[in-house]
């Protein structure tokens, strides 16, 4: 069998509990380690408050990944080191220690009970779009960042906030 060729794909991060610098660079490092992801880029890194829920800032980024996986092997990967790290789910939008979601998987369009690619509301959140821009500005036009302005979301540490997230 062939290997499959590899597609870039943009993970959404973003965690409002504990350490959540630490716990988000500890997922890029995870991804990064999987023999089918390779790192590619990741976004600085952003403060913005809760979307429509009650709770401490998130802090947030984007992943740029070029993966062998399928889309759904990726996401279901997702979901492990959201487990991993101890994600619980009591409500929706509760407050999370790690959010890890499947923005775009390259070109791919995706209709399922599991999974929707691209992600439904990447379009509607500055935590997205800001951090997507830096990445990938051809995914983004400057209507969406308008129309998201008044959202309040600031870049707090550039790109190297991972190694120093785990140097600490």
């Amino acid at each position: 069998m062939a290997a499959r060729a590899p597609v870039t794909a943009y993970v959404g991060l973003g965690a409002n509990l504990g350490d959540a610098r630490a716990t988000m660079a500890w997922a890029v490092q995870q991804l990064s380690a999987l023999p089918a992801c390779t790192r590619s880029q990741v976004s600085g890194l952003y403060a913005s408050a809760p979307w429509q829920a009650q709770g401490p800032d998130y802090f947030n980024a984007v992943l740029a990944l070029d993966v062998t996986l399928t889309a759904p092997a990726l996401w279901q990967t997702l979901a492990g080191l959201e487990q991993v790290a101890g994600r619980q789910r009591p409500y929706r939008h509760a407050p999370r220690c790690l959010d890890l979601d499947l923005l775009f998987f390259g070109q791919a369009s995706v209709q399922s009970a599991a999974l929707t690619l691209p992600h439904p509301r990447w379009h509607e959140r500055a935590f997205v779009l800001q951090p997507m821009h830096e990445l990938a500005p051809h995914w983004v036009p400057p209507e969406l960042l308008q129309r998201t302005a008044q959202q309040p979301c600031t870049r707090v540490a550039h790109a190297g906030w991972v190694d120093a997230a785990l140097a600490e």
